[in-house]
């Protein structure tokens, strides 16, 4: 697993094997930021990563110069990896935050500019997952939302869908925060 693009690009983060999680291939993070980089001026932005596992999508994030990344996920082997890697890295912009991604989502008080989202394929409740970060308020006007999902579920009904991608079996589906349904 590298980093595609950015400052870090071509290090590589090396989790344990031990650590329970589905890291996004390659193949389909190139795909993400690649349709990102149209959308988005990195440096503006403050982000969250809700099911960070490896932090790898955060990493991405910094490596673009994004001003703030929240990393969350409720496995302490997973917030403790990317807090080593983050000082490997000599990164201060990046806060782990271990927790449900479900409480953080009810309980934060601050809006961030763009969320991504990558819960296990089989998560129960995953379907929910837009409506409860539109219903918490932590997207601001206009934010982003990026969902990874499988093929199994289908958001294009959703009022702040925007558009799906397809990388392989990685499926992001996108949503802004007030879109006015599309």
């Amino acid at each position: 697993m590298r980093i595609v693009s950015g400052k870090y690009r071509g290090r590589r983060l090396q989790p344990p094997v031990n650590l329970p999680v589905r890291p996004t291939t390659d193949f389909a993070k190139e795909g993400l930021f690649n349709v990102l980089n149209n959308m988005v001026d990195y440096e503006s932005l403050k982000v969250l990563d809700l099911f960070s596992g490896t932090g790898s999508i955060a990493f991405e994030f910094l490596s673009r110069g994004v001003k703030e990344v929240t990393a969350v996920d409720s496995n302490p082997r997973c917030i403790e990896f990317i807090r080593k890697t983050a000082a490997e890295f000599g990164e201060t912009n990046l806060k782990p935050v271990k927790s449900s991604s479900f409480v953080f989502i009810k309980h934060m008080v601050f809006s961030f500019d763009l969320v991504f989202a990558d819960p296990p394929y089989d998560l129960e409740g995953i379907e929910s997952i837009p409506d409860l970060i539109f219903q918490s308020g932590l997207l601001v006007d206009e934010g982003l939302l990026v969902l990874e999902h499988s093929d199994s579920y289908k958001f294009e009904k959703h009022p702040y869908f925007t558009q799906h991608r397809n990388y392989g079996s990685v499926n992001f589906s996108f949503f802004i925060n007030g879109n006015g349904g599309k």
